[in-house]
Formats: structure tokens, C-alpha cells, sequence
């Protein structure tokens, strides 16, 4: 029992430091980058920090299993350099029972990292994707982009709004569209004296409705073009390729109604969620079984390769959600599962292993 507390405490006291530091590189990483939309008005700069306080069970949700994994090299890895796990084996302590020591903290961060996936990150991006769905804190032309031409798309969508009073209602608006990668493709250029932003809940997308203006459609530099004028007309706000905002919608999705709808989407975002509880346990065993070292290589000794089978095991499961996703199935990831659950027993018997394989071969 004692050696179970001693264990637990250092694991527990390992992971709880790693995942700290790996959420500061994480955080401060994101927040840059989202900040960065802001100060271009792509993000309003007043409901970035709500947002990202949302999204904290999201980011621990994939810290805590590496926090876990990284403490527990570090934590076995001293026991192995200072020769206390020396001391234990010579007790009697096994790789088993070591093993079965190890599932009580990766247990307690099991449990956690299965109420974020399931129940706490995505009631967290729901509440981020309320705010960002708001049409008043909406991408675009509002207080940080008011008498400034604002590009998006490489400069293929361009808007200007001269003026935006305190309801959010924009004055004398300009937008210009054309489509990537062809000048020689028609261009549409919008002219309004007022605009306004509005969420379409059918289609879960948002659009700058413009209202009492002319509408100018044809190729740049020649005189043959349409004129249609218009008391309203609503324009297609395109969402930023891995902005926050497109990054949080499938994941605000309960994890009740994932399970109810047969989308593919939809079935790949659960057994993901799924999947990171069941990563913990798994990458525990492979952490026992890579840890082994002694005094004369250190405790960091099979760190680097320990990372990389980590590495490997989190890839195989994002390019199996991608196939889930594109209609493969979930049996895929089933399969990644299995096969690093094998190779992690395999790792934790190869010592044993391999001494049967000498006497084999000396007899």
C-alpha cells in the first residue's frame, strides 16, 4: 500500500506539472493566433477571452493524456535512474503489479479526460459558438473595421462601411467579390447605404444583408456588365480557413446528439471523443514499458522514442476520424486501438520475451 501512495503521489504531482506547462505552451500559442484575427477584424477583440475561456476543456482534453504520458516517463524514469526500482523488483514488485499501480492515477485521469470529451468541452464550444453566432460580435465590418477596407480571401473578397453607428447598422457600404484564381472571371461589386449583419439558423451561416443599393456584376476592364438594383440583398460572409470560428462548430454538438444522427460527420466526432478516453490507459502501459533505464543512461534516455510512438498512435487516430469522416468505418479506429493495445503488451512483455528466446536458443 505504501508503495501504491509513493507511486500515485509522484505520477499524479509529474503529470499535474507537464500538463501545466504544456497548457501555457498550448494556450499562449492559440491565443496569438486568434489574436491576430482580431487585430485584423476578423474576430471582435471583445469576446476573444470568453471564447477561450470556453474552450479550456478542449485544450486539457488532449493535454491531460500527454501530461499523464510524459509524467509517467519522467516519474519511472527516475525510479529506474536513482535504482529504486531496483529495490522494488527485488521486493517482489513485477511488471504487472507495476502496471497495475500505474491504472490508479491513469484511472483518475481517465475519468477526467472522459467528462471533458463527453460532457464539459462541447457544452464550453457551444457557449463559444453563441457568442461568435451573435450578429453584433459577427466577423467582419464592425467597430474594428469601420472607414478601413478590409480584405479577405488573398484580397478576393474586399468591404468598406464608412460609418457604423451604436446598433450596429453600417453606412454607405462597398464589397467587392470575385472568385480565386481567375482575373479574368467576372467580379461583383456591391454598393449599399445601409448593411447589417444576420445569422441564418437553417443554414448555420452568416451573412452581411445589405440594403438599398446597386449591384454591378463583369470582367474588369471591359464595358460589358449588369447593373441590378436591390431594396435588399444578403452577401455570403466566407468563414477564415482555421479561424476559431469554424473550428468550433462540430464540436459544439452534445455528445447525446452525436449518438442519435447517422451523419458521418457526426458518427466520426463521437467515437473521436470516445477515443481519448480510451487513449489514456493504453499509452499508460507503453509508458511503463519505455520507461525502463538505469543510472548510467538517465531518466531522458527513451523519452525521444517514447514521444514518437505517442505521436504515431494520436496520428493514426486524427487520419482515422478523416476516414470515419469521409465515410469509412468505425471500425477503422477500433482497429488503431487493438493494434497499439498489442504492441503496447508486446513492449511490456519484451524483457521476459526475449530472455525466453536466449534459453531457446542456447538449449
Amino acid at each position: 500500500m505504501r508503495v501504491l501512495k509513493y507511486l500515485t503521489g509522484d505520477i499524479l504531482s509529474h503529470t499535474l506539472a507537464v500538463s501545466m506547462v504544456l497548457f501555457l505552451v498550448v494556450f499562449s500559442g492559440r491565443f496569438i493566433k486568434y489574436l491576430a484575427e482580431a487585430a485584423v477584424g476578423d474576430l471582435p477583440s471583445e469576446v476573444l477571452l470568453p471564447v477561450m475561456l470556453y474552450k479550456l476543456p478542449s485544450f486539457f482534453e488532449l493535454i491531460l493524456p500527454l501530461g499523464l504520458f510524459v509524467g509517467l516517463l519522467l516519474s519511472l524514469g527516475r525510479l529506474y535512474a536513482d535504482s529504486e526500482m531496483v529495490v522494488l523488483k527485488a521486493c517482489g514488485l513485477s511488471s504487472e503489479r507495476l502496471v497495475g499501480y500505474v491504472m490508479l492515477p491513469a484511472l483518475v485521469i481517465t475519468v477526467l479526460v472522459a467528462s471533458l470529451s463527453l460532457l464539459l468541452a462541447p457544452a464550453g464550444s457551444a457557449r463559444a459558438q453563441t457568442l461568435l453566432d451573435n450578429p453584433r460580435t459577427a466577423e467582419g465590418l464592425q467597430q474594428l473595421a469601420e472607414g478601413r477596407f478590409k480584405k479577405q480571401q488573398d484580397g478576393n473578397f474586399v468591404s468598406y462601411a464608412e460609418r457604423i453607428d451604436d446598433a450596429g447598422v453600417m453606412h454607405n457600404v462597398f464589397v467587392v467579390q470575385r472568385k480565386p484564381g481567375s482575373p479574368a472571371a467576372p467580379a461583383s461589386v456591391t454598393f449599399a447605404k445601409e448593411g447589417q449583419f444576420v445569422y441564418d439558423d437553417v443554414v448555420d451561416r452568416r451573412y452581411l444583408e445589405l440594403r438599398d443599393g446597386t449591384r454591378y456584376r463583369g470582367v474588369p476592364g471591359h464595358a460589358d456588365y449588369e447593373a441590378v438594383s436591390f431594396e435588399r440583398y444578403g452577401e455570403l460572409i466566407p468563414e477564415v480557413e482555421g479561424s476559431l470560428r469554424a473550428s468550433v462548430k462540430v464540436d459544439a454538438i452534445p455528445s447525446l446528439t452525436l449518438w442519435q444522427t447517422d451523419a458521418p460527420a457526426a458518427r466520426a466526432a463521437l467515437i473521436w471523443r470516445l477515443s481519448l478516453p480510451i487513449l489514456v490507459p493504453v499509452i499508460a502501459i507503453i509508458a511503463v514499458a519505455l520507461s525502463r533505464t538505469d543510472a548510467r543512461r538517465g531518466r531522458y534516455a527513451r523519452l525521444g522514442p517514447a514521444l514518437l510512438v505517442f505521436l504515431m498512435y494520436f496520428l493514426a487516430l486524427t487520419q482515422s476520424r478523416a476516414s470515419i469522416e469521409a465515410g469509412s468505418s468505425v471500425w477503422l479506429i477500433v482497429a488503431v486501438h487493438l493494434g497499439f493495445t498489442a504492441l503496447a503488451i508486446a513492449l511490456l512483455k519484451w524483457e521476459s520475451l526475449r530472455m525466453r528466446f536466449r534459453g531457446l536458443q542456447r538449449g
